[in-house]
């Protein structure tokens, strides 16, 4: 019985997963692809966009967390065992050419691909490659990873890299660990940002790890798909900073508050408020649904740092609340004040 291939995309927050997903599985090339989300946070947000793929007609399983989707395709999400929801998949591997993991952008890949080692997965899957997606304007501006050459001069300046925050070395990890990576939103820099971007970044990468610059997640599946690299059997060719740590984890005062609002909002008014708020707090990510008034549409919102993008994804359904549903990811968040900072006097609309 053949292994079902694998591939797990990672990278940081707001670098463009999700939307690298969303072109996937509507140019899947009649491949029969499984879409695992690993969420984070309790509002499913990444997981509903993938489902409104606007190619897909939901079917869902009442008996499990997995979507038949009308292309053939499948998707789930998983906000806590990993494996349950792996061996749900597997037992409908006649319906599974292949399964996309979606990483939350916070995970080490490492532990991820450590579990095509344990004894009920590594008989019947394996993971294809790592694909690791990069935010150029983000790192080009210096955010998420700090500035670029003082972030290069420390790692000049001291070979073992004590003095990175968690942050970077997540960043790092995503990089060490990849088959390939994804430039996004190169085409939102100048020439010579974009230069050095690559530039700085082919020496961060493995020998031999191609660099590929997309525009809005359009990668042909060929490329994506079909590495066969086993990477769970040469894991020790993929140096990471915590390979020597026991149950460590760096992501212990990362969190996330969800918020369900009964409340409509102008769109460039709200832009406004999650900006003075990221000011004020230190948050990662930001995104949701956002109910706006006198529009029969739901608008999509997602925000990192001080840089939001939003787009209408579909019609509000007949029995469906019109409700604003958003995460905030950020460190030590404390829901109740951050919902206060939104809705704090601002007018109901």
């Amino acid at each position: 019985m053949h292994k079902i291939p694998v591939t797990v995309i990672t990278g940081f927050l707001g670098a463009g997963k999700t939307t690298l997903v969303r072109h996937l599985l509507q140019n899947n090339g009649d491949r029969r692809i499984a879409v695992l989300v690993n969420e984070f946070g309790e509002i499913g947000i990444d997981g509903e966009l993938l489902k409104a793929c606007q190619v897909c007609d939901e079917d869902e399983d009442p008996a499990s967390n997995i979507l038949e989707l009308a292309n053939g395709c499948l998707c789930c999400t998983v906000q806590e065992e990993f494996l349950p929801t792996m061996q749900a998949l597997m037992a409908r591997r006649d319906q599974i050419d292949c399964i996309v993991i979606e990483t939350s952008g916070l995970a080490l890949p490492k532990p991820l691909i450590q579990a095509f080692r344990w004894p009920e997965i590594r008989t019947q899957a394996t993971v294809d490659s790592v694909i690791t997606v990069v935010d150029c304007e983000a790192l080009a501006r210096g955010q998420m990873v700090g500035d670029l050459d003082a972030l290069e001069a420390q790692r000049q300046a001291d070979d073992s890299l004590d003095h990175e925050t968690p942050l970077e070395e997540l960043f790092a990890d995503q990089l060490s660990c990849a088959d390939l990576v994804l430039l996004t939103k190169s085409d939102a820099v100048s020439e010579s940002e974009r230069d050095r971007v690559q530039t700085w970044l082919q020496r961060q990468i493995p020998a031999g790890t191609k660099l590929i610059a997309c525009h809005q997640g359009q990668v042909s599946p060929d490329i994506l798909l079909g590495f066969n690299a086993a990477v769970e059997d040469n894991l020790e060719h993929r140096p990471s900073h915590h390979d020597s740590e026991a149950d460590h984890d760096h992501d212990d005062n990362i969190t996330s508050a969800a918020l369900i609002l009964e409340q409509s909002f102008d769109p460039h008014e709200l832009i406004q408020r999650l900006q003075q708020l990221s000011q004020t707090q230190e948050i990662y990510r930001i995104k949701g649904f956002v109910a706006v008034p006198d529009k029969a549409m739901r608008l999509v919102l997602q925000g990192v740092g001080q840089r939001f993008d939003s787009f209408y994804d579909r019609p509000w359904r007949p029995q469906e609340p019109r409700l604003t549903r958003l995460v905030v990811i950020g460190q030590a968040l404390n829901t109740e004040a951050v919902q206060a900072a939104l809705v704090g006097d601002l007018q109901r609309v």
